[in-house]
């Protein structure tokens, strides 16, 4: 498993063996025996190549292909799978997606849309809340220093 992982994240990276092997600090002929599985990496490479492709140990050791068929995807990254347009422009958002982004029924959701970069999905009250601190800050801004406003005198 790890040993497939390993090659799937180099090439993803666009990485060369002599690339990650001087960027953890191996030999490229180690970085060769851990992806054909010849030997696996110990605990403070394992850590490291963890780093280098910027995922959770966890997933760079424990990750298979019949986990649904995710890909590996840097730490706080998800890639939740496809889902399918309804008649009607409905969609269903997967389970795992809304269990990592809390969205529970009857949460309003802010779609928004850019012709070269796609779609995104936001949860409303977080879009709220930002906007409310803009607000205060814009309002903190305009607001004149101690001393300057109208009709004080020291």
């Amino acid at each position: 498993m790890i040993h497939e992982n390993l090659q799937f994240l180099r090439r993803a990276h666009g990485y060369s063996q002599e690339e990650v092997a001087e960027r953890i600090g191996v030999s490229r002929q180690a970085v060769a025996k851990w992806e054909s599985g010849e030997t696996i990496p110990d605990l403070p490479n394992t850590q490291a190549l963890a780093a280098l492709y910027d995922i959770t140990l966890d997933e760079l050791v424990n990750h298979h292909d019949s986990q649904g068929g995710a890909l590996l995807t840097p730490k706080g990254k998800h890639l939740f799978g496809l889902v399918r347009v309804g008649e009607r422009g409905q969609i269903v958002i997967p389970k795992r997606a809304r269990e990592v982004f809390a969205i529970a029924p009857g949460d309003q959701l802010l779609v928004l849309g850019d012709e070269e970069q796609g779609i995104a999905i936001v949860k409303a009250d977080l879009v709220q809340s930002f906007a409310h601190e803009l607000m205060k800050a814009a309002q903190r801004e305009k607001a004149p220093p101690r001393g300057e406003r109208g009709g004080e005198e020291e």
